[in-house]
């Protein structure tokens, strides 16, 4: 009998153990995606994710991995907590109701690329417009701006951004593997283009990564209001 007891006791132990950690996972879960949404308005009030482009991200946990994420085919300009979900490393859907972008991938190809706490999509005009008129150069260089110091850990306006361009593709499986051996072969940048389509960008977490879409959106839309969306 009184090993019996001890064995309810360890469970009624674990049980509590078990709901607090849920709990504090669904908290949050919670969280994150309120600040997501805030996020994703904001870009769509400056013109960076107008319709149902853009799709936003943070890490929930890295053990297991666990990514909070928009779901698909949403206005981004009246995204709330509710329009995201949880999934794993699989891109399978833990909790939450939808189906995440195809784009999930790639979230997840920078999360393990670079160690990101969070990733942000967004499809402005300069975005578009750059990664179409400089993909045969493989990329756009930015550099002599003050606002580059805006990027974490640069100091001077004399750094050199890289921005690689990506071939966009319906096939998500290969454009992750490409997204991660882009990671590998230019460490140190702090967003990739996909070709006439928008930038990635991310950050060690959220607020992190929200200035690193300012920044970048800020140059390219320097580069296309000074005549240089024509490559040279």
């Amino acid at each position: 009998m009184k090993k019996v007891k001890a064995s309810i006791r360890r469970t009624r132990g674990v049980s509590r153990r078990q709901a607090l950690a849920t709990a504090e996972s669904s908290a949050s879960f919670a969280r994150i995606a309120e600040n997501l949404a805030a996020a994703g308005r904001a870009f769509y009030a400056r013109g960076w994710a107008l319709g149902t482009s853009g799709n936003f991200s943070a890490v929930l946990s890295r053990e297991p991995l666990r990514l909070a994420i928009t779901s698909t085919g949403l206005d981004k300009g009246r995204l709330t907590p509710a329009n995201f979900l949880q999934i794993d490393e699989a891109c399978e859907v833990v909790c939450g109701d939808g189906k995440p972008s195809a784009e999930a991938l790639l979230h997840l190809a920078v999360v393990r690329g670079v160690d990101a706490g969070a990733v942000l999509h967004t499809h402005s005009v300069w975005s578009t417009v750059l990664s179409g008129t400089h993909a045969a150069h493989g990329g756009i260089a930015l550099e002599g701006y003050e606002m580059l110091k805006g990027l974490e850990g640069v100091r001077t306006h004399k750094h050199r951004e890289w921005l690689p361009i990506l071939e966009n593709s319906q096939d998500m499986v290969d454009l992750g593997e490409r997204v991660a051996e882009t990671l590998r072969k230019e460490p140190g940048i702090h967003g990739f283009l996909l070709r006439e389509h928008g930038l990635y960008t991310w950050g060690a977490d959220l607020p992190e990564a929200q200035r690193h879409v300012e920044i970048l959106e800020f140059l390219m839309e320097v580069l296309v209001r000074a005549g240089a969306a024509q490559a040279k």
